[in-house]
């Protein structure tokens, strides 16, 4: 799936229960996270949920980036998809710079979302561009 399929679903899906839903399928949907990834140093703070999220890159700072997510709640996994989605097929530059707040605000994320998951939300994205700018800085 991809950011314009994302948005196409969301705008399918009328209904926040159905969307909830949605998101949960997408979390199932995220390859399985090595188990060498699930470490503190990837360990997102700030979320009630166990959330593990690794960012890496095999070339300099203008290849691809791969991300892995996992966590111990469906609806934390599904949002850990989005944000992997988002930044599918970036470089660390460009998920550094990344405006994910107006694509979360694209889809209504934001108001429909828990003040904790929304925080544990924004603690992930953080982490991820976070991650990204170091390795863009090589």
């Amino acid at each position: 799936m991809n950011l314009e399929q994302l948005n196409e679903a969301f705008e399918f899906l009328e209904d926040w229960e159905d969307r909830y839903r949605f998101i949960m399928d997408l979390g199932k949907k995220l390859p399985a996270m090595p188990d060498s990834e699930r470490v503190e140093a990837n360990l997102v703070h700030g979320c009630q949920s166990t959330v593990w999220v690794s960012v890496d890159s095999e070339g300099g700072p203008d290849s691809n980036v791969t991300l892995h997510a996992d966590s111990d709640s469906d609806l934390v996994k599904g949002l850990a998809a989005i944000v992997v989605i988002m930044l599918w097929g970036s470089s660390a530059a460009e998920i550094a710079t990344a405006d994910l707040e107006s694509k979360f605000d694209q889809l209504g994320l934001h108001e429909h979302l828990s003040p904790t998951r929304s925080n544990g939300l924004h603690g992930m994205v953080r982490q991820v561009k976070s991650r990204a700018a170091s390795l863009a800085a090589g």
